[in-house]
Protein backbone atom coordinates (compact mmCIF):
# COMPACT_ATOMS: atom_id res chain seq x y z
CA UNK A 1 0.00 0.00 0.00
CA UNK A 2 2.82 2.42 0.68
CA UNK A 3 4.31 1.93 -2.76
CA UNK A 4 0.91 2.71 -4.05
CA UNK A 5 1.12 5.94 -2.38
CA UNK A 6 4.40 6.81 -2.94
CA UNK A 7 3.31 5.88 -6.92
CA UNK A 8 0.47 8.21 -7.18
CA UNK A 9 2.02 11.13 -5.17
CA UNK A 10 5.05 10.80 -7.68
CA UNK A 11 2.76 10.85 -11.00
CA UNK A 12 0.75 13.80 -9.34
CA UNK A 13 3.83 15.54 -9.03
CA UNK A 14 4.72 14.96 -12.57
CA UNK A 15 1.54 15.98 -14.28
CA UNK A 16 1.50 19.26 -11.94
CA UNK A 17 5.08 19.96 -12.93
CA UNK A 18 4.35 19.11 -17.31
CA UNK A 19 1.64 21.47 -16.54
CA UNK A 20 3.61 24.63 -15.49
CA UNK A 21 6.03 23.86 -17.47
CA UNK A 22 3.36 24.66 -20.68
CA UNK A 23 2.40 27.70 -19.38
CA UNK A 24 3.18 30.57 -21.67
CA UNK A 25 4.79 33.95 -20.32
CA UNK A 26 2.49 37.23 -20.82
CA UNK A 27 2.66 38.36 -24.24
CA UNK A 28 3.51 42.13 -24.55
CA UNK A 29 1.18 44.27 -26.59
CA UNK A 30 3.79 45.39 -28.90
CA UNK A 31 1.34 47.09 -31.46
CA UNK A 32 2.36 50.71 -30.48
CA UNK A 33 6.11 49.83 -30.51
CA UNK A 34 7.46 51.73 -33.88
CA UNK A 35 7.43 55.13 -35.44
CA UNK A 36 4.33 57.15 -35.46
CA UNK A 37 3.12 60.68 -37.20
CA UNK A 38 0.82 62.13 -34.43
CA UNK A 39 -1.67 64.73 -36.05
CA UNK A 40 -3.10 66.79 -32.84
CA UNK A 41 -6.27 68.88 -34.69
CA UNK A 42 -7.23 72.43 -33.34
CA UNK A 43 -4.75 73.69 -31.09
CA UNK A 44 -4.37 77.09 -30.18
CA UNK A 45 -1.11 77.13 -32.62
CA UNK A 46 -3.25 75.46 -35.39
CA UNK A 47 -3.18 71.84 -36.38
CA UNK A 48 0.09 70.29 -35.32
CA UNK A 49 2.25 67.15 -36.36
CA UNK A 50 4.68 65.59 -34.10
CA UNK A 51 6.72 62.13 -35.11
CA UNK A 52 7.61 59.25 -32.17
CA UNK A 53 9.65 56.24 -32.49
CA UNK A 54 8.35 53.74 -29.33
CA UNK A 55 10.78 51.36 -27.96
CA UNK A 56 10.53 49.16 -25.54
CA UNK A 57 12.67 49.42 -22.85
CA UNK A 58 12.89 46.84 -19.46
CA UNK A 59 9.85 45.88 -20.68
CA UNK A 60 8.07 49.65 -20.97
CA UNK A 61 7.51 51.74 -23.88
CA UNK A 62 9.51 55.13 -24.14
CA UNK A 63 10.66 57.48 -26.56
CA UNK A 64 10.15 60.79 -27.52
CA UNK A 65 8.49 63.47 -29.53
CA UNK A 66 9.86 65.50 -32.44
CA UNK A 67 8.48 68.30 -34.42
CA UNK A 68 8.79 66.95 -38.23
CA UNK A 69 8.85 70.57 -39.86
CA UNK A 70 11.75 71.90 -37.52
CA UNK A 71 10.03 74.55 -35.84
CA UNK A 72 10.81 73.41 -32.77
CA UNK A 73 14.03 71.22 -33.01
CA UNK A 74 14.67 70.39 -29.26
CA UNK A 75 12.75 66.47 -28.92
CA UNK A 76 10.29 66.33 -25.87
CA UNK A 77 11.15 63.44 -23.70
CA UNK A 78 8.08 61.42 -23.12
CA UNK A 79 8.23 60.75 -19.36
CA UNK A 80 6.04 57.88 -18.88
CA UNK A 81 3.64 55.64 -20.70
CA UNK A 82 0.65 53.53 -19.63
CA UNK A 83 -0.25 50.54 -21.80
CA UNK A 84 -3.79 48.75 -21.96
CA UNK A 85 -4.92 46.28 -24.43
CA UNK A 86 -5.34 48.24 -27.48
CA UNK A 87 -4.90 51.85 -26.00
CA UNK A 88 -2.06 53.52 -24.50
CA UNK A 89 -1.37 56.97 -22.70
CA UNK A 90 1.71 58.71 -23.78
CA UNK A 91 2.85 61.65 -20.94
CA UNK A 92 5.46 64.42 -21.64
CA UNK A 93 5.61 67.93 -20.81
CA UNK A 94 5.13 71.13 -23.19
CA UNK A 95 5.81 74.58 -22.48
CA UNK A 96 6.11 73.85 -19.12
CA UNK A 97 2.83 71.92 -18.93
CA UNK A 98 2.51 68.27 -17.97
CA UNK A 99 0.48 66.11 -21.31
CA UNK A 100 -1.12 63.00 -21.81
CA UNK A 101 -2.22 61.52 -25.18
CA UNK A 102 -4.39 59.06 -25.31
CA UNK A 103 -4.33 56.54 -28.28
CA UNK A 104 -6.51 53.63 -28.80
CA UNK A 105 -5.55 51.21 -32.12
CA UNK A 106 -8.12 51.62 -34.69
CA UNK A 107 -6.76 48.97 -37.16
CA UNK A 108 -3.00 47.67 -38.21
CA UNK A 109 -1.42 50.88 -38.90
CA UNK A 110 -3.74 53.53 -37.75
CA UNK A 111 -4.81 54.74 -33.92
CA UNK A 112 -7.47 57.72 -33.25
CA UNK A 113 -7.61 59.73 -29.22
CA UNK A 114 -7.62 62.96 -27.67
CA UNK A 115 -5.07 64.99 -25.55
CA UNK A 116 -5.38 66.64 -22.23
CA UNK A 117 -8.46 64.08 -21.45
CA UNK A 118 -10.60 64.59 -25.04
CA UNK A 119 -9.50 69.28 -25.21
CA UNK A 120 -8.23 68.29 -28.60
CA UNK A 121 -9.02 65.13 -31.19
CA UNK A 122 -5.51 63.36 -31.85
CA UNK A 123 -4.90 60.62 -34.56
CA UNK A 124 -1.66 58.40 -35.38
CA UNK A 125 -0.52 56.86 -38.49
CA UNK A 126 2.53 54.43 -38.42
CA UNK A 127 5.03 55.22 -40.26
CA UNK A 128 6.95 52.45 -42.83
CA UNK A 129 10.44 52.56 -43.83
Amino acid sequence: MKKVSIIIVVLFLAVTFKSYSQTAPAATNDFFVGKWEVLVLGTPNGDSKMVTELTRKDGKLTGELKDPTGQNPEARPITSVTEEPNKITIYFTAQGTDVSLDLTKVDDNSAKGSIMSGMFDASAKRIKE
